[in-house]
């Protein structure tokens, strides 16, 4: 099955924020192609479909933080609003709010994407847990490499901050 949109532009906008993986709601709008203030019109008309830990407004200052990760500026970015940020359960729900068979096939792709992103984690807790368990076998002579090992997995779970200009597809 082609994919509608491509993986990496999903993972490109899941931002971390109060220790939850979220989306935010214009990018979210942009990947169902509609206006954002017609995905929080249909968010606030459903309320009650959108618990705070299916959906929260960001404040001034973590809004400021994304800005200045995604283009190392502290813009404003152009909206005096702040924006909604929709956890994985949030944008599952989001479809059942916007009535369109674009906003289902992007919400399947979402949800694909959290899901491998989860695995991963996975993955990687379990290879840490083994050179763990070698790094107790095996003596001071194979320290270095270990060292070496777990740095390379904390420089991959740390985010990387994004640089260049963004281009819309």
């Amino acid at each position: 099955m082609k994919e509608l949109i491509p993986m990496q532009r999903i993972i490109d906008k899941i931002h971390v924020v109060r220790g939850m993986k979220v989306m935010l709601d214009y990018e979210l709008a942009e990947l169902y192609e509609v206006e954002t203030k017609h995905l929080k019109r249909q968010v606030r008309r459903n309320r009650d479909r959108f618990p705070d830990d299916f959906m929260f407004e960001l404040v001034r200052d973590e809004y400021m933080e994304i800005l200045r990760c995604q283009i190392g500026t502290s813009s404003w970015g152009g909206t005096r609003y702040t924006p909604m940020a929709f956890t994985e359960q949030g944008v599952a729900m989001l479809s059942s709010v916007l009535n369109s068979t674009r906003a289902i096939q992007v919400n399947i792709q979402i949800m694909r994407t959290f899901t491998n992103l989860r695995q991963m984690v996975l993955t990687h807790d379990d290879l840490r847990r083994r050179i763990e368990a070698m790094e107790q076998k095996y003596d001071e002579q194979f320290r270095i490499v270990f060292e070496a090992i777990k740095q390379m997995l904390r420089d991959e779970a740390t985010p990387k901050k994004k640089i260049g200009f963004k281009v819309k597809s």
